[in-house]
């Protein structure tokens, strides 16, 4: 009897397991994979209290409202190109009201370093020709234009001083906290005065992690950048210019613009696409070198004579300010979906 029991028992395995053999598996389909779209947009807005550009304020001072729009694409996850363009409120010596950027260029990774290598070109429409004074100093007239148009302080200002960069830079990211940078531009007409302009400059960014602030969903930063601008020598439309306006002078060759430094350091404060940044910016232009450099309209004849400034008109155009900018930062790829 035993042995037919076991018997029974092998046969019910046999037919099981053939049983089990014809029935349909069930396997794992892995969804399929998403498609690589190398297209993206970036675009923003913001304003700002004060827009100074490399320790010198482009708005006198007061508040400045800003935008741009930028197509890129990732031929690979590591190398973007793009292009793109932005704009910003100004008031210039030359009654420019607008600055319009173009630039385009190349951005690759490897690793930890990302480069950004382009042209960036800066264009500044609706400005007027000012001269110091309507004739030079044989009593010529210098154009019709100019002649109409004088500050009273003797500075002087082309009616274009649109002018373009080639820049690079590189940022090393050094943990998930910290990243440094290196940035370099050069221009060999700056704001169309024909000197030569050239910024270096040191960045360096710290991120407070995401836990500072809890589960609200706010980042915080603190960033600073030290810089330095080379500048050469003015064509002799601002050379006789100042010649012209009666002061001490002339300059038939232009005026040699002084090199500065600047710096700037502030902490910002980040919310989804909104950012709100703090920051104290200076230089160590003096009042007078700042008139010569900046045509300033609002410089007041207060004695800050320099080589380059004989008129003594100083500005303040270049000195220690605060700066408060609100701004939202998208891109399509992302913010929008």
């Amino acid at each position: 009897m035993k042995t037919m029991i076991l018997a029974a028992a092998a046969l019910a395995m046999t037919a099981s397991s053939a049983l089990a053999a014809d029935m349909a598996v069930k396997t794992y389909k892995a969804p399929p994979p998403v498609a690589f779209d190398p297209w993206d947009i970036a675009f923003g807005a913001g304003v700002v209290s004060d827009y100074v550009f490399r320790g010198v304020t482009q708005s006198n001072h007061k508040p400045s409202v800003t935008a741009y729009f930028e197509p890129r694409y990732n031929v690979t996850k590591d190398l973007q190109l793009y292009v793109g363009s932005a704009v910003e409120s100004i008031s210039f010596a030359n009654r420019a009201a607008a600055e319009v950027d173009v630039y385009g260029g190349i951005r690759p990774t490897f690793g930890a370093f990302t480069f950004d290598f382009g042209v960036w070109g800066y264009l500044y429409p609706g400005g007027t020709c000012y001269y110091g004074a309507p004739t030079d100093t044989a009593g010529r007239l210098l154009s019709a234009e100019c002649a109409t148009n004088v500050l009273l302080n003797g500075n002087v200002m082309k009616k274009d001083v649109s002018f373009f960069e080639g820049f690079a830079k590189v940022n090393y990211t050094v943990s998930d906290n910290w990243a440094v940078g290196l940035n370099e531009f050069y221009s060999p007409n700056f704001l169309n005065t024909g000197a030569w302009g050239n910024y270096s400059s040191i960045t360096a960014k710290y991120t407070a992690p995401t836990t500072v602030f809890g589960a609200t969903g706010i980042g915080m930063y603190v960033s600073g950048e030290f810089g330095r601008q080379w500048l050469g020598t003015s064509d002799s439309f601002y050379g006789t210019g100042i010649a012209a306006a009666g002061f001490a002078g002339p300059f038939p060759n232009g005026i040699k613009y002084a090199d500065y430094n600047t710096w700037n350091i502030g902490v910002g404060f980040t919310y989804k696409v909104f950012a709100l940044d703090l920051r104290y910016s200076d230089s160590d232009l003096s009042k007078g070198n700042c008139n010569a450099f900046t045509s300033d309209f609002t410089a007041p004849l207060n004695g800050s004579f320099t080589n380059n400034n004989p008129g003594g008109a100083g500005s303040n155009w270049c000195g220690a300010t605060f700066i408060a900018k609100l701004s939202a930062d998208l891109t399509a790829m992302t913010s929008l979906k």
